[in-house]
């Protein structure tokens, strides 16, 4: 198997140069040759700009061809991709940016106004196309590093992951070589934003299977099913709420005209999955990953049939092993990350702990069964409850902070912030939104006399349930006894 990005990039261009690798809608279409033209403009433009060998580059950039580019270009150049999501503002782009030590980030000028003061030196990604598509000497190696993921990990801040060329390579290739065993006869289809693993894994599945990516400007329920029609998508991968969404919208008669031939979907909510494979006529395969360890766990074709509704996670792939120690999904095999950026090691004797509980049967397949981590997963985000802690403490009126999740049907969790505080949760709503993407703001938020306390001052967020008293719901601007 190819062993790094830029190898799997020009095979793809010499043996399918006409054929459409990636359609954005709205947006470009490119052919595989037309990918590896630009992406070494996009290389000598930026070695041009100062970009070099083992530089971190943060990239801010929407749904749009120029970030997979960019991405690509930088792994021409040897120099290591730091994504932004564009949802954040100053609070935690500063973070990741200080964190990484980006040398520079590539944008567009929507973000020069958050950047200003807080980043390095800004690369609008448009003076990019004027570099020249002459070959670049450097060569990748397996093991160099290609991206650092931020990612909320399982406690603190963000933490950044260390993901060299091979993490993709496994990851994309287990998708070609095992189940669904994509080939050049599909068509890929993501509507999850590029600063995320999904749509990046996407891409390199795509370039090794010869199959055309479809990229939409985002998830939107309502047109979804229309967008898979129009572009004859075989297989899309989707999580968190976009499942429970789908099935909200009006039924059509056009639901099962698509030529879609499987579904993967991470925490397909057990009492829908029958539902969804009724009304659209296809598989749903349950599939579990990390930003951490890539491809994991997967339901397939061979046992599909009996996990229907039961919540589980399937079997380890070709490259995993898997085992339950004291509850918890033990995961270890190549092509994982290197680490965290600047913080201690995390895999013991090559096993990486999850921070997920769950239980295994006599076939070797795996349920999830809860979580360790004190982080809320809302809608496919992981938010961890530190992070939403520290901002509120720097408020003025605020005393004391706990952030938990609560069990939300659409979302499967949403944010509460449990408070000492005599401040109007709407105003700091509004100081949270300001510093702190809009998905990591409570929902929900409950006053109190004081928090309950460990022996060593922490806040038992266990016994925070038992709380009782009002609560504000920001989205409907009301309040409730609890």
């Amino acid at each position: 198997m190819t062993t790094d990005l830029v190898s799997i990039l020009d095979s793809a261009a010499e043996r399918w140069p006409e054929r459409v690798a990636w359609t954005f809608d709205p947006g470009e279409r490119l052919t595989f040759g037309e990918v590896g033209t630009r992406t070494l403009r996009y290389a000598n433009a930026l070695r041009e700009r100062g970009v070099r060998p083992g530089d971190r580059v943060a990239v801010m950039l929407r749904n749009t061809a120029e970030f997979p580019l960019t991405w690509l270009a930088l792994a021409r150049l040897g120099a290591v991709m730091v994504p932004l999501n564009v949802k954040y503002r100053s609070a935690d782009a500063e973070h990741v940016l200080r964190e990484s030590e980006a040398a520079a980030i590539v944008t567009t000028p929507e973000f020069d106004e958050l950047l200003a003061g807080i980043g390095p030196r800004v690369l609008h990604v448009a003076d990019l196309e004027s570099g020249l598509p002459e070959t670049l000497d450097h060569k990748a190696r397996p093991t160099d590093t290609v991206n650092i993921q931020f990612t909320s990990g399982t406690t603190g801040r963000p933490k950044g992951c260390v993901l060299s060329h091979r993490y993709w390579t496994v990851l994309g290739g287990s998708m070609v070589e095992e189940f669904p065993r994509l080939t050049g006869s599909d068509v890929l289809l993501t509507a999850q934003p590029f600063h995320y693993i999904d749509p990046q894994w996407n891409v390199v599945a795509g370039l090794l299977a010869g199959a055309e990516l479809v990229v939409l400007d985002g998830f939107h329920p309502a047109s979804f099913w229309a967008k898979v029609r129009e572009h004859r998508v075989t297989y899309f991968y989707c999580l968190g709420a976009m499942p429970t969404l789908l099935l909200r919208m009006p039924p059509d008669e056009l639901d099962r005209a698509h030529l879609v031939r499987a579904v993967q979907c991470s925490a397909i909510p057990p009492k829908l999955h029958a539902e969804l494979e009724q009304r659209w006529g296809v598989g749903w395969y349950e599939a579990f990953g990390m930003t951490e360890t890539g491809g994991d766990l997967r339901v397939t074709e061979l046992d599909h049939d009996e996990l229907v509704g039961t919540g589980c996670l399937g079997g380890p792939t070709r490259n995993r092993e898997v085992r339950i120690v004291d509850g918890e999904i033990l995961l270890r095999g190549p092509g994982m990350m290197n680490g965290y950026l600047n913080h201690e090691p995390v895999f013991r004797e090559g096993w990486f702990h999850t921070g997920d509980l769950g239980r295994m049967d006599e076939r070797g397949r795996v349920y999830h069964t809860g979580r360790l981590k004190d982080m809320i997963r809302r809608s496919g985000e992981n938010i961890a409850a530190r992070e939403v802690e520290e901002v509120l403490l720097t408020h003025p009126e605020v005393r004391l902070a706990a952030v938990v999740g609560v069990a939300d049907e659409l979302r499967g969790e949403e944010v509460k912030a449990h408070l000492v505080s005599e401040a109007d949760p709407s105003e700091l709503a509004e100081f949270c939104l300001q510093r702190l993407a809009s998905f990591k703001v409570p929902r929900y938020w409950q006053r109190h006399e004081d928090l309950p306390r460990t022996a060593s001052q922490r806040v038992a967020k266990a016994e925070l349930a038992a709380l009782h008293g009002p609560v504000f719901d920001r989205t409907t601007g009301q309040w409730s006894a609890t």
